[in-house]
């Protein structure tokens, strides 16, 4: 019998703005973030106050790493340098390859109602933050959802799912960082055991209800970071939704600056004269 993997920090979100005055939940981002690599980056958004969200998030560049947003309720245009646009509904995602440099806006298309969703950054390995730049949509439709024996309903937007009986790949594959990126929704007295191989870091992030994450209680608003080794277990008796994310450890270099996710000083410092000189998105 496989031991459990360790709760290794168990922390809350603190509040926090960005864009154009756009209130938030900053889960995890820039201090320590070598302890969640791959993943650079957890925000959640979400109000019915659209002096929260309305300025959205204007043109902006980005350097060296991945972001995806996953809308849970809203719309959001995304336009960028590259001619890409697309409008990001409820229960689609977002997936975004900034690479050697993109210049995007995302910008809400309503001024009224909820606007409810997640943005997580997620590192490129060195040898592709260079690379060209790509963007995809999805619509709710083409993420793939499955629902366990014992009624989890699990949509699988990157890597595989799989409990030993239900097997699923995501959306979207990664081989470098292995993203794993689940929202799993457990019914009241609802349990999943999901399988991810050894060696990945696994997080979860609750943002309805409460779980029990090995035992563990765990409320709503807070990120548990687990040990790389073991076996999960999620229970929930009255019912919860929970983020989880896991992925490959790049180990390399993090340095960051705002936008830019490089791997010296001296990238960033090209990423600025790239951007200051209008070679970024070139």
């Amino acid at each position: 019998m496989s031991s459990y993997r360790q709760i290794l920090e168990q922390r809350p979100g603190q509040p926090a703005s960005d864009g154009a005055g756009v209130n938030l939940i900053r889960v995890f981002a820039e201090q320590g973030v070598p302890r969640f690599d791959p993943f650079l980056m957890l925000d959640e958004f979400g109000s019915a106050n659209p002096d929260d969200y309305v300025a959205g998030f204007p043109s902006h560049p980005h350097r060296g790493f991945e972001t995806i947003t996953y809308m849970l309720e809203g719309r959001m245009r995304h336009e960028d340098h590259l001619g890409n646009q697309g409008l990001l509904e409820n229960g689609g995602v977002q997936w975004m390859t900034a690479a050697r440099g993109i210049i995007h806006s995302e910008m809400p298309e309503q001024e009224e109602g909820v606007m409810r969703g997640f943005q997580i950054w997620l590192n490129l390995p060195a040898k592709d933050k260079m690379g060209d730049p790509g963007y995809r949509d999805f619509d709710s439709a083409e993420i793939p959802r499955v629902r366990t024996a014992a009624g989890v309903q699990a949509l699988v937007i990157a890597g595989r799912f799989d409990d030993g009986q239900v097997h699923q790949p995501g959306a979207v594959q990664r081989p470098h960082t292995e993203p794993h990126i689940f929202d799993l929704e457990l019914p009241a007295n609802g349990q999943v055991a999901p399988l991810l191989a050894d060696g990945l870091r696994v997080m979860l992030y609750v943002y309805e209800g409460e779980v029990q994450v090995n035992g563990n209680p765990v409320g709503k608003g807070r990120l548990v970071r687990l040990s790389d080794t073991g076996v999960l277990e999620l229970a929930s008796a009255s019912g919860a939704r929970v983020l989880l994310l896991a992925g490959r450890p790049l180990g390399e270099p993090i340095v960051q600056y705002g936008p830019f996710v490089m791997n010296s000083r001296e990238e960033i410092e090209q990423a600025l004269r790239d951007y200051r000189d209008g070679r970024l998105a070139s």
